[in-house]
């Protein structure tokens, strides 16, 4: 098998695989279904992640560290952690990964996490799960192909059919 010319450049349609860690290599997130996106246009990777692929060919991975300053999950925040009496707490949210929806005054719907319950409370948390936390990113190139003009321009849709001919999947 010859390697790929092609590398990971800015206007590149590069498919990927990848799984997040966190700082004891626990597996918090995998996607091994390819995604696809027009490299570093329409983003949806962190700019860290972005930086260390470029000139990545078809087969090679990376590992980045993304502390929680860099990512969409930022550091924790005190105010976002509730602590109810559990007589006050529904059943079905009496169980650690449990989620519920709250309604703030100004309309904003936050999800909350339940992650202690104890017989006496229950812990709810409306913070991001990677929040304040620096996770590990572990991607895999599996294609890469010139982007079309009307890709460069719009993007691509998630979940849409790419078209990289006959190149086999690593």
């Amino acid at each position: 098998m010859t390697a790929s010319p092609e590398k990971v450049a800015a206007g590149k349609v590069v498919q990927f695989t990848y799984r997040i860690a966190d700082r004891h290599g626990e597996i918090m997130e995998q996607v091994d279904l390819p995604l696809s996106m027009v490299f570093m246009r329409h983003n949806r990777l962190y700019d860290v992640v972005e930086k260390a692929l470029v000139g990545c060919r078809v087969g090679d991975e990376v590992s980045v560290d993304v502390p929680a300053v860099d990512g969409a999950w930022g550091e924790a925040d005190a105010d976002l952690i509730l602590v109810q009496d559990i007589e006050h707490v529904p059943p079905p949210y009496r169980k650690i990964g449990a989620e519920a929806q709250f309604q703030a005054e100004n309309g904003e719907i936050k999800t909350f996490r339940v992650t202690s319950v104890t017989e006496e409370s229950v812990t709810l948390d409306g913070n991001h799960p990677f929040a304040g936390q620096t996770m590990t990113f572990h991607v895999k190139v599996i294609a890469i192909r010139d982007a079309s003009k009307d890709e460069l321009l719009h993007g691509i849709e998630s979940g849409a059919p790419t078209d990289f001919g006959n190149t086999t999947i690593h």
